[in-house]
């Protein structure tokens, strides 16, 4: 403690402090070796992160901000509508970088993976810390491409607001809507930017009206654009009737100017602002009867005389309570309105405090926080992104790992920068870091201080429940809240370059997996081999170039496969009966059970038991039965996919003494495959949303083309002078799609896929591909 007051002393004496490459004095240097700023020099800062230009905020500030300044958002939106562009600008105003970062020239800070840059998309989620007018900012930059769907849902976990940035030619497209739909399941209040405004095509209204139209939105516009696309100089300040100009003649974008509106040189401007802003202080009035007293109370005569900071205050409450969404425009890459949009999210987003999760009453201020990505990192081994609930985290304390049901210990923490950190010495509610030293935490776990403190809080929601007459199981969903994985939908065969090289392949696995959820590792029980199974081409395709450069191993992929399943069309029953000698002991089982197809769909078996049955089962025999029939479904008689739909009822059970929970589990598998291979069976094959933007003239040419690949097109709709095609296909079809559609349309065609549902083949494709798959075997 001495050593900080000491530097909490030298810290006001200096006036200023310039970049770590310029001269200065060793107490200065002495004192920042004691705060533990180390940063890892790689990339050129403007100025030591946390410092405002040549401002030097106090030690408090820097380390631990007030809980009310921090702002923890997400930059979400569909595939190329500039997410990391804008990223790249706002760390380029906000002072973090010293030039702007370009996604095409593979130098951005977000995008830091070898895949992204090459590939120019972004792949994993990156957090990077910033400060902006006094609020620390947690940013994270997230996947706008189907296949990476759960690090968006990953991330949206922890934000607590998030900017989603549309193309403002396109307006909403296919994956900005399943973007959206996450950020509705996990109540993350949001405001619109909407990019590239300098784009040829560029529609304000259209892009506004699709936010109204496609998302059930309420749009509120802050913001009106002056001139579009090559037109495009500036943005209208609604709330303060004010005009922000860009200097033509800046490189960079830092030079605007920002003029009120007057009557003598922008008439036609203003009356428009004056329009926009009446009609917006009508809204938000609609929306917030706080706001309506005040309006109807004081403003009612003249609207131009309430105060920009009220309709401010009132907007915030608006986008907290998710009733309406603000809506901001400009361009990223012209460096045109990323300024504005700063201010807006400190401005309208919540800080942690305003967020109500409902869980941490129950921990009474004791640490309570979600690891949601982990990275390995070939120097520091395991670094797990960590965000504070409640409590606080310091270097060398042992926290308490809920799902993983274990103790680890953090070693050090940092403060995220991309691919460059910061280390700090704690870690309070509110905030997002990285964590090293933790070996077993993975994407999802909750962690805690300890094992008592779990078990108070348990009983304080267990209380809390028996008053409010709620199952204790409602308690524990609240603590354990993590991420849900979708099932994957490809995969394919992994082999080594030699059996030597085997164990390295399942290191390199085993950290994968840690990384990223989705991905699947399982073991053919047939041949051996190690299979993959991802979310898409692109998903797997990632993953084998990041074992080649990150692990040094030159495996070989088999062919692509498709996940399908595997149903029954009718009831039918069936007995077996196991009758085995172990050692000097019998173990005979004889099992009667029914299999019957479900009208719902459900992944996994639904268990029934028979009314003559059910009293006398002990729990033992119960949880050997489901094992059973859990093993049996996981490989269906017709390909070996899993069987799912299926509703399976035991009538008879009759267990010798001393028979083991092992025997009655293979015999009720055996018993089970026994009834699904004679009943009548199909084939049930994923069925994917399917998205087409392209022009008028190469319409014909993609619509032939989906017929051929089994299509059903539900509609066309026109987005300027493109044609949007919306439809099903089946997975099957649709493989290597990305280069057929660029050859069709000379590379002016983008696509959108995305999982629907499984849905029965029809009985001639059904056919064809059970021979195809004879003919391979």
């Amino acid at each position: 403690m001495s050593n900080l007051r000491i530097f909490a002393v030298n810290w006001k004496k200096i006036s200023s402090l310039h970049y770590f490459n310029n001269m200065c004095s060793s107490k200065i240097r002495a004192s920042l070796k004691t705060l533990k700023l180390h940063v890892l020099l790689g990339r050129n800062y403007s100025s030591l992160p946390g410092l405002i230009g040549n401002d030097v905020k106090s030690l408090h500030s820097v380390i631990n901000p007030p809980i009310a300044k921090i702002r923890n958002i997400g930059i979400t939106a569909h595939i190329d509508a500039g997410k990391t562009t804008t990223t790249e600008r706002i760390l380029y105003y906000s002072g973090y970088t010293r030039s702007l970062g370009d996604v095409d020239d593979g130098d951005t800070v977000t995008d830091f993976m070898a895949q992204e840059r090459e590939r120019g998309i972004t792949v994993q989620a990156a957090a990077v810390t910033f400060d902006w007018k006094g609020h620390r900012v947690n940013l994270i930059d997230t996947p706008g491409h189907v296949d990476f769907t759960l690090e968006v849902e990953r991330c949206l976990r922890v934000l607590d607001g998030a900017v989603a940035v549309f193309d403002a030619s396109a307006g909403v497209e296919a994956q900005t809507l399943t973007v959206w739909r996450q950020a509705d399941k996990h109540k993350v209040p949001r405001i619109c930017f909407l990019n590239k405004m300098d784009k040829i095509g560029a529609s304000f209204n259209y892009a506004v009206e699709s936010i109204r139209e496609k998302l059930k939105a309420k749009p509120l516009l802050l913001q009106l654009p002056i001139g579009e696309g090559k037109a495009f100089k500036g943005v209208v300040d609604v709330v303060g009737k004010e005009k922000l100009l860009w200097n033509p003649n800046s490189d960079d974008g830092k030079d605007f100017e920002r003029k009120p509106l007057l009557e003598m040189s922008d008439p036609k401007l203003l009356k428009e602002t004056t329009e926009a802003r009446n009609a917006l202080i009508e809204q938000v009035a609609d929306l917030d009867d706080e706001f309506a007293d005040l309006v109807l109370g004081e403003f009612s005569e003249n609207f131009d005389l309430l105060p920009a900071e009220k309709l401010q205050t009132a907007i915030h409450r608006v986008t907290l309570a998710q009733t309406a969404v603000p809506v901001l425009c400009g361009s990223a890459l012209k460096n045109k309105g990323v300024q504005p949009l700063l201010d807006a999210i400190t401005m309208y987003l919540p800080s942690p405090e305003e967020r109500n999760y409902e869980f941490l009453q129950w921990y009474k201020g004791d640490l309570c926080a979600l690891a949601f990505k982990v990275l390995h990192d070939k120097q520091r081994g395991p670094l797990v992104f960590m965000r504070v609930y409640s409590g606080v985290i310091k270097p060398q304390m042992a926290i308490y790992n809920i799902n993983g049901n274990c103790t680890e210990r953090i070693s050090r923490l940092l403060l995220p920068f991309a691919d460059q950190h910061i280390e700090i010495p704690l870690l309070t509610a509110g905030n997002i870091a990285l964590t090293v030293g933790l070996k077993h935490t993975a994407t999802g776990d909750t962690i805690v201080s300890s094992k008592s403190s779990i078990l108070a809080a348990s009983r304080r929601a267990k209380r809390e429940g028996e008053k409010k007459q709620k199952e204790n199981n409602e308690a524990e969903r609240l603590l354990l809240a993590g991420v849900e994985i979708p099932e994957p939908v490809f995969f394919c065969t992994i082999e080594p370059p030699s059996m030597a090289k085997q164990p390295d392949l399942d290191h390199a696995l085993k950290c994968l997996q840690r990384e990223d959820p989705s991905l699947k590792v399982k073991l053919d029980p047939d041949s051996g081999q190690t299979v993959l199974c991802g979310m898409g081409e692109l998903h797997i395709e990632i993953i084998h170039d990041r074992i080649k450069r990150e692990y040094g191993l030159d495996t070989y992929l088999g062919p692509l496969q498709v996940a399908y399943r595997e149903a029954i069309l009718n009831s039918v029953r069936a007995t077996d009966t196991l009758d085995r000698t172990l050692g000097d002991k019998r173990h005979l089982v004889t099992v009667e059970l029914e299999a019957k197809p479900m009208e719902t769909s459900s992944l996994l078996p639904v268990i029934e038991y028979a009314a003559s049955i059910a009293e006398d089962l002990s729990q033992a025999s119960r949880e050997a039965f489901e094992n059973g029939v859990n093993s049996a479904c996981l490989q269906g008689p017709l390909l070996g996919f899993p069987v799912q739909d299926v509703a399976v009822t035991l009538h008879s059970l009759v267990i010798h003494p001393g028979t083991s929970t092992t025997m009655i589990s293979a015999c009720v598998s055996r018993c089970l495959q026994k009834a699904l291979k004679k009943a009548d069976k199909q084939i049930l094959e994923p069925l994917m949303n399917l998205e087409v933007t392209v022009t008028r003239d190469y319409l014909s040419p993609v619509l032939a083309d989906l017929a051929q690949r089994r299509g059903n097109i539900q509609e066309i709709q026109s987005r300027q002078d493109n044609r949007v095609v919306i439809g099903f296909v089946p997975l099957a079809e649709i493989m290597g799609y990305s280069t057929v559609l660029r050859t069709l349309t000379s590379g002016s065609a983008t696509f959108a896929l995305e999982l629907s549902n499984y849905q029965a083949m029809n009985p001639q494709d059904q056919s064809m591909l059970l021979s195809q798959r004879n003919v391979l075997s």
